[in-house]
């Protein structure tokens, strides 16, 4: 049986649905919603996300449509990082509408052969050593699917996580945000406007169909009580004693508050259950990260996946997901919360410290830069094995490398296989089961990979293993491990 079930078909679970397919894996999609929700949560692409569609040969239709703003923030700090520094050919975030990217990422999930069921839900689950038996409810009532494996990818309540038995320890909202999403009169200029003070802070973004976002936070709005629904003319009020303007606000499309609330599941991989997205990590939507990092998630559990439904996955493959995604989750949760308390600090203190981090940022290049580079995941490296020696750069994310027949890396990629690339150019490399292989010229212009002789490149642009050019003194190699 290979079957995968996927709860929640958003686009975590839409994205990991086309992994899947890439490889022939069948797939159903469960998504409780009738209809895409036309209210985005979501605005924002990262670099890495960014990368990652370019892996599949996806990235084209967001970028002919998304906005590319070239700086990103911290906090609300009103210095902002340049992301045009950053090694990347997409050194700039992309606005675009998550309703649009969901329907970008079901076209594609569709095209590849999943089965999306609207309208559908799990409502619970029992595992064996064989397999996953699945509660679920449609327009025609309640039935059970039996899968191979099931993921959670059901959101921050997801009923995937709580019948498989998995923690989601955390801590409770103490702060909320507000978000509005309106026609403005008298729009500010520039892709992102922002303006913050002891009153608060708030950034105004544009969107399609003449709307713009207002999003902020202000100390009225301090505590553990849901401080109830926001209405246009508390948005206003609160929005005019931090700008000194509203705008000219009307016509609201929607308006909501969120909370601060952060917690992590304990296991990211219980037996045949498997978390991704805001199923496993649920936090403060500071910097627009939360869907890209589902994205991420569902980029290396699903050629893992895969290859253990395939029967080709090394012994431990699949537990990996959990060994590299955890931690990555945790820093997550540690970015969010101190961007919350940077954003909270409206004391005398705390305003201060808001401007001596602005000023780094704006003075101190290395400091803006790591920043950018954490914010926009491109800084993600998975550990290497302890058992034996291996290579530094193995587990860190290989570049776009120029390769020998014209094309790059980011293309080869395209058919979610094992990349191997021999930077000698003096022989074809030695094949190996299930890679794509490629010559390339010496990447001179990176002194990280200019020492490199073969390295072995992962479905999720991660180096599985690399060996370094032999030195006259030292026959040493770099360890082989393909996963």
């Amino acid at each position: 049986m290979e079957h995968v079930v996927i709860a929640g078909g958003g686009p975590t679970g839409l994205w990991l649905a086309a992994e899947l397919r890439l490889a022939g894996t069948p797939v159903t999609v469960l998504e409780t919603r009738h209809e895409r929700d036309p209210r985005s949560k979501a605005l924002t692409l990262h670099p890495r996300t960014l990368e990652i569609l370019a892996f599949r040969g996806a990235v084209d239709p967001f970028l002919a449509e998304g906005r590319r703003i070239p700086s990103g923030h911290f906090g609300g700090l009103d210095s902002r990082m340049d992301f045009g520094v950053l090694d990347t050919p997409y050194p700039f975030t992309l606005a675009l509408p998550q309703a649009r990217t969901e329907e970008l990422l079901e076209e594609r999930a569709l095209a590849a052969g999943a089965d999306i069921r609207r309208g559908h839900r799990v409502t619970g689950l029992t595992q064996d050593e064989d397999g996953v038996t699945l509660e679920a409810t449609g327009p025609e009532g309640p039935y059970t699917l039996r899968a191979a494996y099931a993921v959670g990818c059901d959101g921050t309540r997801s009923t995937v996580r709580a019948a498989a038995g998995i923690a989601f320890p955390g801590t409770d909202a103490t702060t909320w945000g507000w978000l509005g999403d309106v026609v403005l009169d008298a729009p500010p200029e520039g892709a992102v406007h922002a303006a913050s003070g002891p009153a608060g802070g708030v950034m105004v973004v544009p969107m399609p169909e003449g709307v713009h976002r207002i999003v902020g936070g202000d100390p009225d709005s301090n505590g553990p009580d849901h401080p109830g629904e926001l209405t246009l003319d508390a948005l206003r009020a609160k929005v005019t004693r931090i700008a000194g303007t509203d705008f000219g606000m009307r016509d609201p499309r929607w308006l909501s508050r969120f909370g601060n609330a952060t917690r992590q599941a304990a296991a990211y991989r219980k037996g045949r259950v498997l978390l991704a997205g805001d199923a496993a990590h649920m936090h403060y939507p500071a910097g627009g990260v939360g869907l890209n990092v589902g994205v991420q998630d569902a980029t290396n559990l699903g050629w893992k996946l895969a290859a253990t439904l395939a029967g080709t996955a090394p012994d431990g493959l699949l537990d990996s997901y959990h060994t590299e995604r955890h931690p990555v989750g945790a820093d997550l949760l540690t970015s969010t919360r101190a961007q919350t308390a940077l954003m909270n600090a409206r004391s005398a203190e705390g305003e201060d410290l808001r401007a001596l981090l602005g000023e780094l940022i704006a003075t101190v290049p290395e400091f803006s830069r790591n920043l950018a580079e954490r914010l926009s995941a491109l800084n993600v490296a998975y550990p290497a094995p302890h058992d034996q020696p291996a290579h530094p750069l193995t587990g860190h994310r290989a570049p776009n490398l120029e390769l020998s027949d014209g094309t790059a890396l980011f293309t080869a990629l395209h058919p979610a296989r094992h990349v191997l690339i021999d930077f000698s150019a003096t022989q074809p490399p030695n094949p190996l089961p299930g890679t794509v292989t490629h010559t390339a010229p010496t990447p001179t212009s990176r002194p990280a990979w200019s020492t490199v002789r073969t390295a072995l490149i992962r479905p999720d642009g991660h180096v599985a293993w690399a060996t370094p050019v032999p030195q006259p003194s030292s026959g040493s190699h770099g360890h082989r491990n393909q996963t």
